[in-house]
């Protein structure tokens, strides 16, 4: 395969020129975090219409691509998420514009596919698989570390164009475009201390002052993490921070006594802050979903089971990917009237949130269609 290999500074800044002057490119990074907080980037992936580079951050300084994330270039990726912090962090920002084929591939009907997968649908390619998880920030990189790297880009142009071409056809390209920019702006603020409790799964079961806790002392963690460079889990692991917010620790002897804590989380700087997190969590300010929705009472229960056992149905036969579509809670906003409701808007609205309203108001109806399916059908009085 075909391919510039930028060590070089000054080589590099002429790439940029180069490639903003293109209207797309596809882009792509290895790095490794498995001992970090922070990704550490060990190479940056770009194919153009007239070529592909691999470069080595290990060599060159990545900060002035920047210019190039902020131009009108479109940049297209495959499951950007992670890609997008790694630039946030090298670069200080992310695209302007982006196009991502996992998440555009969920209105073609496919379920979060991989790029490997994407490439044999699409492409009957098959990438090489070899050297997914080699060291990258070991030198010299191998021959075939490099051919694994320019295989993510080199047909990523390609891909992006039939995708195109399809969701066109359908008339989704808008949606998919409006559900890239949305997911830029959600990816740019998942590292939030404050929302760092809700990606535990226990702890997003908790209820009371319980509950606070774990958002004080996950908040503290992911703070605390960041100030150190470890991932959060060596900081204090997840069943910990569930214990602590159970048995909400005053003292080092009943922090000793937490289950999922060890000698050197009772000592120290980390001893110190868990007891502070959990001094101050009767000082935060209440969820707003709380409020939201706070329905005097009401059970929804049936009928968020129900309209998401038509809204699997729906997003099955129109070809989305049901977690597109939304998840339960989503569809349990909607139900509850939530005003901000993620189905109330958009194209969501479009393809649910306007039936299920015709649904809860009586104006439809659901009934078996004699398959064994569902049917929302308009009732006539």
């Amino acid at each position: 395969m075909d391919f510039q290999l930028v060590t070089d500074q000054a080589e590099f800044e002429a790439l940029l020129d180069v490639l903003i002057a293109e209207k797309r490119i596809a882009v792509d990074t290895e790095f490794h975090r498995e001992k970090t907080y922070f990704p550490k980037v060990a190479m940056v992936q770009v194919a153009w219409a007239d070529g592909l580079a691999l470069i080595d951050p290990l060599e060159v300084d990545l900060r002035p691509m920047a210019r190039l994330l902020e131009s009108e270039v479109l940049v297209v990726m495959h499951a950007a998420g992670q890609d997008l912090e790694v630039f946030d962090r090298a670069c200080g920002t992310a695209p302007a514009n982006l196009f991502d084929t996992q998440l555009a591939a969920g209105f073609i009907g496919l379920s979060s596919p991989s790029l490997a997968s994407l490439h044999e649908r699409e492409l009957g390619l098959r990438l090489p698989k070899g050297d997914r998880l080699t060291n990258w920030l070991a030198r010299p990189l191998t021959d075939s570390q490099l051919d694994y790297a320019a295989s993510d880009v080199a047909h990523l142009l390609e891909i992006h164009g039939r995708l195109v071409r399809r969701l066109t056809a359908d008339g989704r390209l808008a949606w998919a475009e409006q559900e890239c920019v949305e997911m830029l702006a959600r990816e740019r603020g998942r590292r939030r201390p404050e929302d760092a409790w809700m990606r535990i799964k226990e702890a997003r079961q908790l209820r009371g002052r319980a509950r606070d806790v774990a958002r004080s002392v996950a908040a503290w963690r992911e703070r605390r993490a960041a100030d150190v460079d470890q991932p959060v889990r060596h900081v204090v692991p997840d069943l910990g921070v569930v214990a602590v917010a159970q048995r909400a620790p005053r003292t080092i002897d009943e922090l000793r006594k937490v289950r999922g804590l060890d000698g050197r989380h009772c000592k120290g700087a980390v001893a110190e802050g868990l007891l502070g997190a959990v001094a101050i969590s009767d000082e935060l300010p209440p969820l707003e979903v709380d409020a939201a929705r706070r329905d005097n009472g009401n059970d929804v229960r049936a009928a968020v089971t129900l309209v998401s056992a038509w809204v699997a149905q729906l997003s099955r036969d129109i070809d989305l990917d049901p977690t597109l579509v939304g998840t339960r809670s989503d569809i349990e906003d909607l139900v509850r009237g939530v005003a901000d409701a993620k189905m109330t808007t958009g194209w969501r609205h479009q393809v649910v949130g306007g039936p299920v309203d015709d649904l809860l108001s009586g104006r439809a109806a659901l009934a078996f269609d004699g398959r064994g399916g569902l049917l929302l059908e308009p009732r006539s009085s």
